[in-house]
């Protein structure tokens, strides 16, 4: 057993006597606000929550008795490691090993490539049975539930129009956002506000992207680059917080040890795309 483990017992020990199970953690999400039907974008920290029974199978599994049926739960797969090299920061590899990775690392792939940084939760749900993942290579989806095909179907934007961020705002009352235990700066919704605000101001895509693909056509690997955004959360808890100052739009609560938050997908954009125009251009 880690000492990262042993703190996070002891601290659940500490706040409630007890390890955090189903029953617990379902009470903590129903007075937070999940609801059953609700098509519901999931960003976690598994550790602030606190230790979990059965961890990230437990807390999924009383998400998806919560939503029922009707509902759809969603996360973000993405892959940071199938890039362009060069940008890679956490950590940086050396320059002369470039032209290597780009020839070398395999094409994504639904079904096999791992997510990269997106935490136990996410790449346990990208297991689970049923789970349908968007073909993006670089900023995938996951999702289970009525609206899972609707939700990542037709990926072609990494964070714009098509992309399943845009397909939760068309969800608009039903589309919600949970961060459990991390704060706005992963929430990635705020990347369609981004999208929006420089398309809306004529910003132009240069910045180079790459990343590594299966053909469809060929069914070889290949390096695959186009231009985007410079996707930019520097901000995004100054925008955050912003929108939770105004009453009735965020509720706030804990699950487990963990502060979460939990929002209407639609609101959040439409507020973050105004901020922006009032704030990124000053």
């Amino acid at each position: 057993m880690s000492a990262k483990e042993r703190a996070l017992i002891a601290r659940t020990h500490e706040e409630f006597g007890m390890c955090l199970t189903a029953d617990r953690l379902k009470d903590d999400f129903e007075k937070l606000g999940i609801t059953a039907g609700i098509t519901l974008l999931v960003h976690c920290s598994l550790s602030k929550i606190g230790w979990v029974c059965g961890g990230p199978v437990t807390i999924i599994q009383v998400l998806l008795d919560l939503l029922g049926p009707d509902g759809t739960l969603v996360m973000p797969s993405h892959t940071a490691d199938n890039s362009e090299p060069k940008y890679w920061q956490n950590p940086p590899v050396p320059p002369e090993w470039f032209d290597t990775i780009r020839q070398a690392i395999p094409g994504y792939q639904t079904d096999i490539t791992p997510t990269f940084n997106m935490g136990k939760l996410a790449e346990t749900f990208r297991h689970w049975p049923g789970v349908l993942r968007s073909q993006h290579p670089l900023y995938s989806m996951i999702a289970l539930g009525r609206k899972a095909k609707l939700i990542i179907d037709q990926h072609y934007d990494s964070c714009g129009e098509q992309s399943p961020l845009a397909r939760l705002y068309d969800c608009t009352d039903n589309g919600y956002v949970l961060l459990l235990g991390v704060p706005h700066e992963n929430n990635t919704s705020l990347h369609l506000a981004e999208y929006r605000f420089q398309i809306d101001r004529n910003i132009k895509k240069t910045f180079v992207c790459g990343t590594s693909i299966i053909n469809p056509e060929t069914n070889t690997r290949q390096w695959f680059e186009w231009n985007d955004y410079d996707y930019d959360a520097k901000d995004f808890n100054d925008v955050g917080h912003a929108f939770d100052s105004i009453e009735g739009n965020t509720k706030i609560g804990k699950v487990g040890l963990a502060e979460c938050r939990l929002m209407k997908q639609y609101l959040l954009v439409d507020f973050a795309v105004n901020w922006m125009d009032q704030n990124r251009l000053k």
